[in-house]
């Protein structure tokens, strides 16, 4: 397995113990899926969508706090432990985004304002 940006993300959280071994081992197994080589699909044929991208911005300087981009196939994953951080979240039903993107849904899945924290969260899926 190739060492990436990526990979070592996963090996820091692991061992910051934000992330168990066994999530660990099934980001990097995600992760070496994604980067084989796939056949690539016919001219006509729709693509699936490959990227789960979240973002977080600052509303009163508009910097990005938090650029995050996974391959779809950790999105269950990536669910899951963002749950951990954000539980008190609204109106946002975790399952709900992770059944969007099995369903194949593309483009901004959500926006959420966090007017306390002055951040605005965006999950996009291309």
């Amino acid at each position: 397995m190739p060492e990436t940006e990526e990979t070592m993300r996963v090996l820091n959280l692991v061992a910051e113990a934000k992330i168990s071994p066994e999530e660990g081992a099934k980001l990097l197994t995600a992760l070496e899926q994604a980067s084989s080589p796939r056949i690539q699909p016919a001219p006509n044929e729709p693509t699936a969508p490959r990227w789960f991208r979240v973002r977080v911005t600052d509303l009163a300087t508009g910097k990005t706090k938090v650029n995050v981009n996974l391959p779809t196939s950790l999105v269950e994953v990536a669910i899951r432990m963002g749950a951990r951080f954000a539980p008190d979240l609204e109106g946002v039903n975790y399952g709900d985004i992770v059944e969007q993107v099995k369903g194949g849904a593309q483009g901004k899945i959500i926006e959420v304002e966090d007017v306390e924290r002055s951040e605005r969260i965006e999950i996009h899926v291309d």
